[in-house]
This record gives C-alpha cells, structure tokens and sequence, in this order.
C-alpha cells in the first residue's frame, strides 16, 4: 500500500454542479415560456390582418437556430419563436421581434454589468475569459482580450459623448455636488469622482 499525499485541485469550469445545472434548466424552461406568451400576445393584437383571400397573415413559423446567451448562472440555450407575415409580392412585411430576446443577443444585460465591474476592480484584458470562466462556468467563453478592448473604446466613446452633451437648453434650480473615494484599478490613491446632481 502506497501513501501520497499529493492532492489533485479541480480546475475552474472542469466540474459539475448538480444545483446549477437545475437553475440553467429552469431558467432556459422560463424564458421559453416567456418568448413563447410575449409571441401569441404580440399575433393577438394582428389578427385583424388578413391575406387577399381572407387567411390571417401573420402566422407562427417554427423557431429561430437555437443559441446560447451568457448569463449569471452561466450559458442558457434559447430558441426564439419565428413569424411568417404571408404579405403578398410588393407589399410591406410586418416583423416580429422579442423584446425579451432581442436578436443576436449573446450575453443578459447582467452580464454587461458585470464586465466593467470586473475591469474596475482590477482584472487585466488578458484574465477576463478565464475569471468569467471561473464564475460561470466552461461555457463561458467569448470575451477574449480583444473583446474586452472593443468594449473599453465602446465606454470611452459613451464616455466623450456624455461628457459633451449640450445643456444650455436645461434650467437648474439647485444643484447637489458630492465626492466619492474609490480604489479603481488598484491604483494606490483612492480617485475622488465628483458627483453634481440638479
């Protein structure tokens, strides 16, 4: 009989987890149901349309390929509901799109949330896929370095245009001003960020 006392660690990603799995499930059977109300709800208020020879014109068609949308408990896989409008040649078509599920969705606005947290607190471009992947599991790929560096110029870019908004059109009756101490980017002094509220 041989001892060892070496230890093998389980890696981010590389285990399963029997309540999460549960959550994902229930989560992907919610948001079915949720696509599913907000489809019939929005083909009720078009039954009045019709085809020229008095067929409802708009009609549900199937589903969309099933994708995955990154979110806090990790990748759920989702299936969007399809409307055919049977418009004739030449005529407008009438298109259905979730307000739930918008289209091309990848990740919940939670996520989005989440992403420049992580950044603030000090996570580098380069460690973002393998901390999301850490927190959400081995499904949670896509925000490789340079994703996260589009998304950097993308704040940047709202940043700019927030900061040069045009307010001479706007009367204040008073202003409420602030200071807020925080440690981003684990930078040694603590930045002050002034808040003005009017």
């Amino acid at each position: 009989m041989t001892e060892t006392n070496v230890f093998e660690l389980t890696q981010p990603g590389t285990f399963s987890d029997p309540l999460t799995e549960v959550l994902r499930n229930g989560a992907r059977t919610l948001l079915e149901q949720a696509v599913e109300a907000e489809v019939a709800a929005w083909l009720s208020t078009h039954t009045d349309k019709l085809t020229d020879d008095g067929r409802r014109r708009l009609v549900r068609h199937g589903h969309m390929p099933e994708r995955e949308v990154m979110t806090g408990i990790g990748a759920v896989a989702v299936r969007c509901p399809r409307v055919r409008d049977r418009v004739g040649e030449g005529g407008e078509r009438i298109r259905f799109s979730s307000a739930i599920l918008p289209p091309y969705a990848r990740r919940s606005k939670s996520l989005e949330v989440l992403i420049p947290i992580l950044y603030l607190k000090g996570i580098s471009t380069g460690d973002f896929e393998e901390a999301l992947i850490a927190l959400l599991g081995k499904d949670a790929g896509g925000l490789s370095a340079s994703t996260i560096g589009r998304l950097k110029e993308a704040w940047s870019d709202e940043h700019t245009r927030w900061s040069k908004r045009d307010l001479s059109a706007k009367r204040y009756v008073y202003f409420w001003v602030d200071g807020i101490h925080v440690q981003a980017r684990l930078e040694e002094a603590a930045q002050c960020l002034l808040v003005i509220i009017a």
